[in-house]
């Protein structure tokens, strides 16, 4: 009796550490007959993050626990360029990337990101869920890429600095600034004589604290979620580019799914990206006076002298001979005439 009811504590304490803590993920990583990993480049504070973890959520609902969707933030799988190879080979499964980086196999993803083309968010989504995004969609499909039909806020970006506020043009002029890897805004920012430094997203903080650069560009709720106002005194709402995430995923790994299956993922993740546009139009009502009060410094600059200094400098004539008729009069029939 006494050996009988050894074995059965034993059983017990089995049946616990098998069973109890463990349950959810084992029985998760049982079901789950596709397990993909989707990376970012934002930190899990982000609203990116927020809604993915639901989307994550609602896929395996809605798929019975047949799709798992592990979200990896804040570049953990490597930066933009490395997930990009990876998302190529099928390292990763998924990655939301900015159209501006994405521009280095797809050229015409970054025309969204022309300097000061785009004046608010309802000419953006016109554009971009219009005949533009349709365009650019269909040049990334070229690629062997699959993206989603809505593209993520990353929002209108502004210009923090350690040195001084910019309110014109001219004091552009020698300040270091970083900027992402990509042609695009290396060439706006040397039409403004700057001297952007291509420096991927998980080195910014650390470059901007030992004064590697003086200043970064960013949209607000990213400066926020990055604690950038750590590292830099002046904000200077400059609006110069609307930024957003194409929802990437590996042809392979795409295809690999039943179709239906295929259909609940895009829709949750398409209807997560909805809601993701509202969450940072909100955001940003309210994270100026959050960020004031741990002491950035803000200023309003006139808009069209930037444009004009562009225009002068050539940049706008320049990058319309590089994306075609077709790309900039797409652009130009959302935003109006820039050459």
């Amino acid at each position: 009796m006494g050996l009988s009811r050894r074995t059965m504590l034993k059983a017990s304490a089995a049946t616990i550490i098998q069973g109890g803590v463990g349950a959810p993920f084992v029985a998760r990583a049982q079901k789950a007959e596709f397990s993909y990993k989707y990376a970012n480049n934002l930190p899990e504070s982000h609203p990116l993050n927020i809604r993915a973890k639901e989307m994550a959520a609602a896929i395996r609902t809605e798929t019975d626990g047949r799709v798992d969707l592990q979200i990896f933030p804040s570049n953990q799988l490597g930066s933009d360029t490395d997930a990009l190879s990876q998302i190529r080979s099928g390292g990763v499964e998924f990655f939301t990337l900015s159209g501006l980086i994405l521009a280095a196999l797809v050229p015409a993803a970054s025309i969204n990101g022309i300097g000061f083309a785009f004046p608010d968010y309802a000419t953006v989504w016109k554009a971009m869920d219009g005949e533009l995004g349709t365009y650019i969609r269909g040049e990334i499909t070229k690629s062997n890429l699959v993206v989603m039909e809505k593209i993520w806020d990353n929002g209108f970006r502004q210009t923090t600095s350690s040195i001084r506020p910019i309110n014109g043009p001219g004091d552009f002029k020698g300040f270091k600034i970083r900027v992402p890897v990509s042609p695009l805004w290396t060439s706006m920012f040397k039409a403004f004589d700057a001297s952007p430094a291509s420096i991927n997203f998980n080195e910014v903080y650390s470059a901007l604290q030992t004064k590697i650069v003086e200043g970064q560009e960013n949209p607000l709720a990213l400066i926020a979620a990055a604690k950038l106002y750590e590292v830099q005194k002046y904000c200077s709402l400059t609006n110069h580019m609307w930024d957003g995430f194409w929802f990437l995923a590996n042809r392979r790994a795409w295809e690999a799914l039943p179709v239906d299956i295929r259909a609940i993922v895009a829709r949750n993740i398409n209807a997560a990206a909805v809601k993701e546009r509202e969450d940072i139009e909100k955001l940003n009502t309210t994270v100026r006076a959050d960020l004031t009060a741990k002491g950035l410094i803000f200023n309003q600059p006139e808009l069209g002298p930037f444009r004009d200094k562009l225009q002068s400098a050539g940049f706008y004539s320049e990058w319309k001979g590089k994306y075609g008729e077709q790309a900039w009069s797409l652009l130009e029939k959302s935003v109006g005439k820039l050459v």
